[in-house]
């Protein structure tokens, strides 16, 4: 299997996996300055974003904030700007119902090189698609929505970043 070196891309959603739709995180204290217009700001975890940058991926927006997720979320959870993909105006055409919109841009922005994707809408027609679409290994993981990511999802991020089929890949995840 080939795929361009380099660490592994990060795709990360805000809505569900930052921003829990459920209560506040738990054991956090808040990000300051929720700011008007932005109400479930408060939910965002100013420690997530060290612990993201630990992973040694290259993290990347995938989220339909596009690039407000730069001016309004990233500076509240520690995060430096990323680069953001922009969703194409009009979904794919020739793509199985059920298939979430995102998926195939996803796979098309990381080109064959190994990635990550935390949403918390990823379903089996999404794993299925990527299997049979992309070249490179791929972590699907879904995210629950109403708790965030936590800390059995990054271990489960880190554990798959450490597996044997990410060997070759370079990839920095702290022990």
């Amino acid at each position: 299997m080939t795929h361009t070196p380099g660490p592994p891309l990060l795709f990360l959603d805000i809505d569900g996996p930052l921003i829990p739709f459920g209560s506040p995180a738990s054991g956090a204290s808040p990000a300051p300055d929720a700011g008007p217009g932005h109400p479930l700001l408060g939910r965002l975890d100013p420690t997530i974003g060290p612990r993201l940058l630990a992973l040694g991926c290259t993290l990347v927006w995938a989220t339909t904030w596009e690039h407000e997720a730069n001016e309004v979320v990233a500076p509240r959870i520690g995060l430096p700007p990323l680069p953001v993909i922009e969703w194409p105006a009009s979904p794919a055409v020739g793509v199985p119902r059920g298939l979430h919109w995102k998926t195939p841009a996803l796979v098309a922005w990381a080109a064959g090189r190994p990635f990550v994707w935390v949403d918390d809408e990823i379903g089996a027609m999404d794993r299925e698609w990527v299997a049979a679409q992309h070249p490179g290994p791929a972590l699907l993981h879904r995210v629950d929505p109403a708790t965030g990511l936590a800390y059995d999802d990054f271990t489960a991020l880190a554990d798959w970043l450490r597996g044997p089929a990410r060997a070759d890949c370079q990839c920095r995840v702290p022990q």
